[in-house]
């Protein structure tokens, strides 16, 4: 097998940037792409950090990162929308496309499906039993191989740093995609990470007139607040009552839709709150405790409820929409490290100042 530098998990907490094997056949039908620009997410973080996620648990060296654009240097035979040149981004997410999950359009929840940087889970023999994917290989390292219909050209002016970003903003289209958002809807996002930011800007797009985006930090609210001015209204909720202030926007109405991106159960918990009668709530944030929601509550205001597992058939249009430069992702791009200093990328990334949003890692240039 080949050896390639790449930055990998050996065992929670310990990460090398050294040569591995790699495993990783090339079909008729994939590309491979020479790696330029890897966002670092906070599950890669949680894997560093935790050595699993759910059912995900690190069994053995790991190579981490999954956000990802390149350049396409090898096409395979079956291939006709790509060329060796292209600037392309690649969905991560690769599904059986046998599974009824698939079948259904929900290739998202398919379990058997591949996913970068994600270790197999028990549920999924197929791949635990496959020498390409049974460590769950991410995309940190020169050269990746991917599916060409899981990779997408850039136009030309999206950056490379943006079409690794496509991933993100892939998870709020695809939340408000599920909303069905319509034009002058208000809504709430609980939560001003990557995730909730992303999540605001794909609301304003979908239709939203006024996002309230809240979080305990005042430079997090702050720069959320960059994205969009006098559209997105930041909520420094260690200081401020957020239903308050929703009631305040809205007067006294309720926000038409609740996107709950923080993960905390207790949020989750209260966002039913905050929503309008008929209003929508969508989970995002993946809880580690349990979420306690009023049912008796619920009903009487006839809230709808959507849970969201990453994102299906949206990364077009979030490419799309980069395209016509009518979302601006450039204040979540808060830090920049070279290929060489991924170690320290991640260490900072454990213990980042709240003035960090989103970190690049430049494998090439």
């Amino acid at each position: 097998m080949p050896l390639t530098k790449a930055l990998v998990l050996e065992k929670k907490g310990k990460l090398d940037l050294r040569e591995i094997d790699v495993n990783e056949p090339f079909t008729a039908d994939d590309v491979r792409i020479d790696v330029r620009s890897v966002g670092i997410c906070g599950s890669d973080v949680h894997y560093y950090q935790h050595g699993s996620i759910g059912p995900f648990v690190v069994k053995e060296p790991m190579i981490l990162g999954h956000e990802c654009s390149g350049v396409v240097t090898e096409v395979g035979a079956n291939v006709k929308h790509l060329r060796v040149g292209d600037r392309v981004c690649m969905e991560p997410g690769v599904p059986d496309p046998n599974s009824q999950e698939t079948r259904m359009g929900m290739y998202n929840v398919c379990r058997k499906l591949r996913f970068w940087a994600t270790p197999p889970a028990d549920y999924a023999p197929n791949l635990q039993n496959d020498p390409a994917w049974k460590a769950g290989h991410g995309c940190l390292r020169p050269t990746v191989v991917h599916p060409a219909s899981f990779t997408y050209k850039l136009p030309d002016n999206v950056s490379f740093d943006e079409g690794a970003m496509v991933e993100p903003l892939s998870v709020g289209m695809h939340a408000v995609t599920k909303a069905k958002i319509k034009p002058g809807d208000r809504a709430v996002v609980l939560g001003a990470g990557p995730i909730g930011m992303m999540t605001a800007v794909a609301a304003l797009a979908g239709g939203c007139a006024k996002v309230i985006i809240s979080d305990i930090s005042a430079e997090k609210v702050k720069i959320a607040e960059t994205l969009a001015p006098g559209k997105v209204i930041g909520v420094d909720v260690s200081v401020h009552d957020l239903k308050e202030a929703v009631d305040k926007a809205t007067g006294g109405w309720g926000a038409d839709v609740i996107f709950e991106c923080s993960g905390v159960a207790k949020l989750g918990s209260e966002a039913p709150k905050l929503a309008c009668p008929g209003g929508t709530l969508i989970f995002i944030g993946c809880p580690h405790n349990p979420v306690q929601l009023s049912v008796g509550e619920m009903q009487v205001r006839e809230l709808h409820t959507h849970a969201i597992f990453r994102y299906a058939h949206v990364y077009p249009k979030a490419i799309a929409l980069l395209e016509s430069r009518s979302i601006n992702l450039a204040p979540i791009i808060t830090n920049h490290f070279e290929f060489d200093q991924a170690v320290e990328a991640f260490d900072f990334m454990v213990r980042a100042p709240a003035t960090t949003i989103k970190a690049i890692i430049h494998v090439s240039h």
